[in-house]
This record gives structure tokens, C-alpha cells and sequence, in this order.
């Protein structure tokens, strides 16, 4: 089973740069969206494929936020955000139920300049883990998705400079992913590429993408329970049409 997640800011704008070929060149069994920045029914008008079933969840202010879900097989159930209405305005959590395990898709909030949002996204991080762990008490959860922090030094090109002064690299951004680690779940591609320095999102600005001035803030977490049962995990450099690029894992075993 082959999962993907790609932050594809703005699901109208990416289909316009060959977003179907993209998903058929993928061949995912599951794809999660971030940022598709359009109401339920526009992405279902621009970004439909018979081959998948889609859940959307838009955020209530038009053009912002919002995630979707791919998926060969229909999903056992559906749930949009995560129970808290203070969240759940912003279309930010697609969680769909399979047989084996549940998989989220997330678009955490980004702490915005001068960290003005930073108190906030310190309360959202430890209600999405809490989501998360209840998921789990019932079965595994694969999270993927958009998680607006580079958690180490190797995961963006300029750390000291950043460090504690950048959103997506604070210490309490840091604290909200390592709840995570700390408690469960293990993030895939470090799990299998230590060493590795890659990215997933650039700046528009300066050429970045074109020196890989980078940062990879777009993940799968898995619960510590299946990780046997990753296969590999991967980062699609060489997919275009957004400032971020689709990440992914392979799964066996499971349904």
C-alpha cells in the first residue's frame, strides 16, 4: 500500500499544472491533501478521479486552509476536525477509518510572522495529539500531512539563524512535534534515512527550490505499533506545481 501526502497550496492552482498526471503517476493507494485553499464543492469540481473516493473539509473563511482525502477503497467512516469547534473552523483534519488503521491528514497552523499565532499553535498541537491518541486507543494512526516545523537542525537549510526566532522552528514548535515522538509515534523518514538531508518545502522567494535552501516540515508519523510494517519512506523532490512536494510511505500488511 502506497500513501502519500502533498501540501499542494491551492488545489485549483495545481490543477491547472497537471495535478491528474501527477495522481496518476503517483498510483497511491491513499493521498492527503493540505492547503487546498477552495470550498468542498470546488475541489470536488477540479480535482475528482473516478478511481478514488474523496472527503473534503474546507474551512468556513473561503480560499484558506483545507484538506482532502484520496482513497482506492471506501473508508469504514469519516471524521472532519477534531471535535473542537475553536479548531475546527479552518477545514484542517481529514481522518478516514480503514480496517487496520486510521489515517489523518493535517495542515497545522502555521505560528505566522512575528509569532503572533504561536500561543494558539501551542494549544492546537496538544488538542491534535490528544485526537490522535484517542484514535489510537482503538486502533493505529498513520499522520501525515503539512506539520509547519522542521523538528532538527538537519531539517532546514539555516537553523541558527532561524532557531526560536522563525515560525517552524521554535522550541515550543519543536516541543509540540517531540509530544509526539515522546509518546508513541515514530517519524518515518527519519526512522529510515538518519542521515539524510531533504526537504520538502522552499520558499518561493530567491530561488530557493533551485538551491535547496529548504526545510522539510511535511511528515508521516505512524503509531510506534506498526512501524514494522513500513516498508520505506520517501520524499518526491522532483514533484512540481506547489512550494511544497509530496512525501509518502509504503505499507505492507495491512488494510
Amino acid at each position: 500500500m502506497k500513501l502519500v501526502s502533498w501540501n499542494v497550496n491551492g488545489v485549483r492552482a495545481v490543477a491547472k499544472k497537471g495535478f491528474d498526471k501527477i495522481v496518476s503517476d503517483l498510483d497511491a493507494d491513499i493521498i492527503g491533501l493540505q492547503e487546498t485553499k477552495a470550498q468542498d464543492d470546488q475541489v470536488v469540481e477540479v480535482a475528482s478521479f473516478d478511481e478514488y473516493e474523496l472527503n473534503t473539509n474546507s474551512a468556513v473563511k473561503k480560499g484558506y486552509s483545507g484538506t482532502a482525502v484520496y482513497s482506492r477503497k471506501k473508508p469504514l467512516n469519516v471524521i472532519k476536525g477534531i471535535g473542537i469547534e475553536e479548531h475546527d473552523q479552518e477545514g484542517r483534519v481529514v481522518t478516514c477509518e480503514f480496517e487496520d488503521f486510521f489515517f489523518v491528514t493535517v495542515y497545522v497552523p502555521n505560528s505566522k510572522h512575528g509569532l503572533v499565532r504561536i500561543d494558539y499553535r501551542q494549544t492546537w498541537d496538544k488538542d491534535f495529539f490528544d485526537f490522535c491518541k484517542k484514535l489510537e486507543e482503538s486502533k493505529p494512526v498513520v499522520i501525515c500531512g503539512d506539520l509547519n516545523v522542521a523538528h532538527r537542525d538537519i531539517d532546514l537549510k539555516n537553523p541558527k539563524p532561524n532557531y526560536d526566532k522563525n515560525p517552524g522552528f521554535t522550541q515550543r514548535e519543536i516541543d509540540g512535534l517531540d509530544r509526539f515522538m515522546d509518546n508513541g509515534f515514530v517519524d518515518t523518514f527519519r526512522h529510515f534515512n538518519p542521515e539524510e538531508v531533504k526537504y520538502s518545502w522552499w520558499s518561493y522567494r530567491a530561488g530557493a527550490r533551485d538551491r535547496n535552501v529548504g526545510w522539510r516540515i511535511d511528515y508521516f508519523l505512524v503509531s510506534e505499533s506498526i512501524i514494522d510494517k513500513v516498508e520505506e519512506a520517501f520524499i518526491l523532490n522532483d514533484v512540481f506545481g506547489s512550494d511544497h512536494c509530496p512525501v509518502g510511505i509504503r505499507l505492507k500488511g495491512l488494510k
